[in-house]
């Protein structure tokens, strides 16, 4: 896993950057032991008396584990079972990694040893999730069809066998195997009275593997410019080739962006990143069809997203046909890669913790993309092996997550994993077990989660619509990574910086996907940095009523990777009346300055010149010249700038908005939830609960111990 936040200007992420690297009631009362009858006409109810009714039904809300039975001697099975069900757990997910022992060859499937993992799992009472187990082709399949291997796009070498994802998304023969391994697993259980659900493959995309440089890729490429562009002359004036005598005479000529002795056309990257996305759509959406064909009508579909921000992926397209969405939850492994620079006495507070707004901005991500309550598919309860460096949770911090994840909008937490396993890649990654089969540290935090979690009343519902919303795209993304302009430049670290505004002053944030954007009933609405503005996203801003913050870099580009006609923001002079006639990045040791309200910030890493038409001028660089400008209910901020500029802008706009702001300190955040409020103290010392008089308290009290959680109504 890695993550891709990086470096924003002017804010102490600068400092930390990692360029290469980078969440029902539980029922925990009787439940009998053996299983219950079911058939697909009518799978009436769950053993807790909870309808499953469709696939539009939202999941039933518990806690579950990640199980890999074909790891384990079968006499394990019924007492790991049985445990499980002791511990509180309702959801067992299997079967994800599992290829080379379902399928030893063509056609050849030993289906025995899941059907009774199956069964003794359903025995205790555990209700199964299913993983399609497309991450990991198997050895005889790579051998027979070593097409379907990936091509780094930087060496030009094939990605071998050995790990897992080692497969080409451009790979037709990859695609039809994958079609026929998912099919055959959902033909099997799709009616199965125990299987609840479905998780596609494992992770897309992780391990930076959307792109492939391969002949399939090149193959799929050329073919998408066709059919994009019509013609030659059209891709070749869209991607203005003019320029270095780049000019194409046929599509047969283009060939991938990579292996160039200096940079290749940004307009050309842009295509292929678009190309990239919609293959992986299409990859999706056909091992969905698949399961859907045998699938029961209660049995949903969902996928583990990694981080958003890493999948390379328009994560809009990619969730739409899921029932709801899924995200894979490690904070302590994802700060680490994401403050790698932090200096200790920056970094070591939330060395323990995880960073007080990563796993928020995830959980945030994920519910802006799921159609009902979203599940935590994977959280870690223990130290992990893949991070630079693997500490352990504070105490308190895997109960915790938990709760944090159901604060925004989870409907299920599930641990990975089960048992840490003694050999292979993840053996020094925790799981609830040690490998003695004695519980591991986190055991008794998950018993304490599963006893409270009946006290937070019905999470299976969609968590209510905050009062601001950052507006997010892909495209805008994959431009700002293409043409970073200054190295200190990054459009997620950016964004990052602006959610960690609002979340200081105690506000909740809501996502929303520029593709498939409906801003209705938001009063703050903010861009950070939106350089593509396609035709639906201008009409939802021209639709809209609530105060616009656009970011620096805002309008800047055309569809096709050109600077905006007129000079940027392009079309959205129609709220913000400017143009940009220059644009400068500047070195951290040698910043500029923003007058903000008689107060001095930093301004650098990114610098917009503006010419001003009919607006009021609200900042100014150090030389006098217009920083930010306002006109009607849009405002605009030319520059990159530090921390406290952000959050004293943002305070201004909610208070304008009528939005209540609660500043906190560094180490305690809250989140509410239908008439929840959660309160979570980061710090190894106890804080003050920020509840009104009267407030009654769910978990907790007044006084939040370390590391620990209040949630009050």
């Amino acid at each position: 896993m890695r993550q891709h936040i990086v470096e924003t200007r002017g804010d102490k992420m600068a400092k930390w950057a990692n360029c290469g690297a980078f969440v029902s009631l539980t029922l925990i009362g009787f439940l009998p032991a053996a299983r219950l009858c079911f058939n697909s006409a009518q799978r009436a109810c769950y053993p807790c008396g909870l309808v499953s009714c469709a696939r539009s039904a939202k999941p039933a809300h518990m806690l579950g584990v990640c199980y890999y039975p074909e790891h384990w001697p079968e006499d394990y099975w019924p007492r790991d079972a049985q445990r499980m069900r002791d511990l509180g757990l309702t959801y067992v997910r299997i079967g994800e990694f599992a290829w080379g022992r379902i399928e030893k060859s063509t056609g050849v499937y030993d289906w025995a040893w899941m059907d009774r993992a199956i069964e003794t799992l359903a025995a205790a009472g555990l209700k199964l999730v299913l993983g399609t187990p497309t991450a990991t082709p198997p050895k005889w399949l790579c051998d027979k069809y070593p097409d379907i291997l990936p091509v780094d796009i930087h060496t030009g070498q094939v990605r071998g066998f050995g790990s897992r994802r080692h497969y080409d998304f451009s790979s037709e023969t990859y695609l039809a195997q994958a079609e026929r391994i998912t099919e055959a697993m959902a033909a099997r259980y799709g009616s199965h009275a125990d299987v609840v659900g479905w998780q596609t493959d494992n992770e897309l995309c992780c391990h930076d593997t959307s792109m492939s440089a391969s002949p399939a890729a090149l193959k799929k490429f050329r073919a998408y410019c066709a059919r994009r562009y019509g013609s030659i002359d059209a891709l070749n004036t869209a991607w203005g080739n003019v320029f270095w005598s780049m000019e194409y005479d046929n599509f047969d000529q283009i060939e991938l962006p990579f292996f160039t002795v200096c940079e290749t056309n940004p307009a050309h990257r842009l295509a292929y990143r678009r190309c990239v996305s919609e293959q992986i759509v299409h990859f999706h959406d056909v091992m969905i069809a698949a399961i859907r064909r045998h699938a029961a009508p209660d049995q949903w579909v969902t996928h583990n997203i990694i981080p958003p921000a890493t999948t390379g992926v328009d994560n809009s397209a990619l969730t739409q046909a899921l029932d709801f969405v899924s995200y894979d939850n490690y904070p302590l492994g994802f700060s680490d890669q994401l403050m790698a620079q932090a200096p200790a006495d920056e970094w070591k507070p939330f060395m323990r913790t995880g960073h007080p707004d990563l796993a928020a901005l995830n959980f945030d991500s994920v519910r802006g993309m799921s159609k009902s309550a979203w599940w935590v598919m994977e959280q870690q309860p223990g130290p992990v092996n893949w991070a630079p460096h693997n500490p352990r949770p504070a105490p308190g911090m895997v109960r915790h997550w938990a709760l944090q994840a159901f604060a925004h909008g989870a409907a299920c937490v599930v641990y990975f994993r089960w048992r840490q396993v003694p050999f292979a890649q993840e053996q020094m990654h925790a799981g609830l077990l040690r490998t003695d089969d004695m519980p591991a540290a986190g055991w008794a935090e998950v018993a304490q989660v599963a006893a409270e979690i009946d006290m937070l009343g019905d999470l299976s519902v969609v968590a209510p619509k905050a009062s601001v919303a950052i507006l997010i795209d892909p495209v805008s993304g994959w431009v700002d990574d293409i043409e970073r302009q200054g190295a200190g430049y990054h459009y997620d670290a950016v964004v990052f910086q602006y959610y960690c505004a609002l979340r200081g002053l105690g506000v909740d944030v809501d996502f929303v996907s520029a593709g498939a954007a409906e801003l209705e009933g938001y009063r703050l609405i903010i861009m950070p940095s939106l350089a593509v503005v396609g035709d639906t996203m201008f009409d939802v801003l021209m639709a809209s009523d609530g105060l616009l913050l656009f970011g620096p870099r805002s309008g800047a580009k055309t569809e096709e990777f050109s600077i905006s006609a007129g000079l940027p923001p392009g079309r959205l002079r129609a709220f913000i009346p400017i143009k940009v006639t220059s644009v400068e990045t500047l070195r951290p040791d040698c910043s500029g300055t923003i007058s903000y309200k008689g107060e001095i910030h930093e301004s650098g890493g990114w610098r917009e010149t503006i010419e001003v038409g009919d607006a009021q001028v609200i900042a100014t660089y150090e030389d006098g010249a217009p920083a930010a400008i306002r006109s009607g209910r849009s405002l605009y901020l030319a520059t990159l700038t530090d921390d406290a500029c952000v959050k004293n802008m943002l305070a201004d706009l909610c208070a304008e908005a009528g939005i209540a702001i609660m500043p906190l300190p560094p180490t305690l955040r809250l989140r509410r939830r239908s008439d929840l409020t959660f309160a979570f103290n980061l710090a190894d010392t106890p804080a003050k609960a920020p509840a009104p008089d009267g407030a009654q308290f769910v978990i907790g009290g007044a006084d939040i111990a370390p590391f620990g959680v209040s949630v009050w109504r």
